[in-house]
C-alpha cells in the first residue's frame, strides 16, 4: 500500500469520527442519572421546572436518562433543557 493511499484511508476515517461526533452532540445530552426509572419524577414535574424557571416549554420527552424539555425564554429564543429526571436539577442548557 503507498503513502498516499494510506494518507486517503486515514483522512477519510477522521471525516467520518468527526462527521459521527458531530451528529451525535446534534442529538443532544443523554445522561443525567444511572438511577432506576421507578425513581424519576415525572415529565409534568420537569415542566413545571422549566415553567418555574420562567420559560414557556412546549414539549417534554425521555432523552437517554435525561428529560428534554424544549422550550422558549421570555425573548423568546429556543432552548433545549435537560433535567436529571430523580431530582429535576438542570445538567445542561442548548441553545437552539
Amino acid at each position: 500500500m503507498s503513502v498516499s493511499t494510506i494518507a486517503k484511508a486515514v483522512t477519510a476515517v477522521g471525516a467520518a469520527l468527526l462527521l459521527q461526533a458531530s451528529m451525535a452532540s446534534a442529538h443532544g445530552f443523554k445522561d443525567c442519572t444511572t438511577e432506576a426509572k421507578d425513581k424519576w419524577k415525572t415529565e409534568k414535574d420537569a415542566e413545571a421546572a422549566a415553567t418555574a424557571a420562567g420559560y414557556t416549554v412546549s414539549k417534554v420527552k425521555v432523552e437517554g436518562s435525561c428529560y428534554e424539555v424544549y422550550a422558549k425564554d421570555k425573548a423568546g429564543k429556543k432552548f433545549e433543557l435537560f433535567y436529571n429526571p430523580v431530582d429535576l436539577k438542570l445538567v445542561k442548557t442548548q441553545e437552539d
